[in-house]
């Protein structure tokens, strides 16, 4: 992923937008680049600094950023743990139509 491509992502990253592929390539790039994650704190700071200044809350949001990584890093984990899980259904609804398909025309 290049740095355009990982900037272009960040709203989508701060409204949670974003598909299991996307996000694990845009967590990968972040970790990687402190270019990206200099311009992903930017974003994040005026996004929701501005939102709590209106509302008048008070805020750290320098630890929410974190907060919001790590939340985003075990979501990822999920939903690949998730998908994985998928695959081997999948397998096993093919392994058992097989089966009977097999049975089928052994009988016949």
């Amino acid at each position: 992923m290049t740095c355009k491509e990982a900037e272009k992502m960040i709203p989508l990253f701060l409204e949670d937008d974003l598909d299991t592929d996307d996000l694990r390539e845009f967590m990968e790039h972040i970790d990687q680049c402190e270019e990206c994650k200099e311009e992903l704190s930017i974003q994040f700071l005026v996004s929701e600094g501005l939102l709590r200044l209106e509302a008048g809350n008070v805020f750290d949001l320098k630890s929410e950023l974190k907060f919001w990584m790590e939340a985003s890093e075990n979501a990822l984990r999920r939903r690949e743990s998730l998908q994985w899980i998928l695959y081997a259904l999948e397998g096993l609804v093919v392994l058992e139509i097989t089966i009977l398909m097999t049975m089928l025309f052994l009988m016949f």
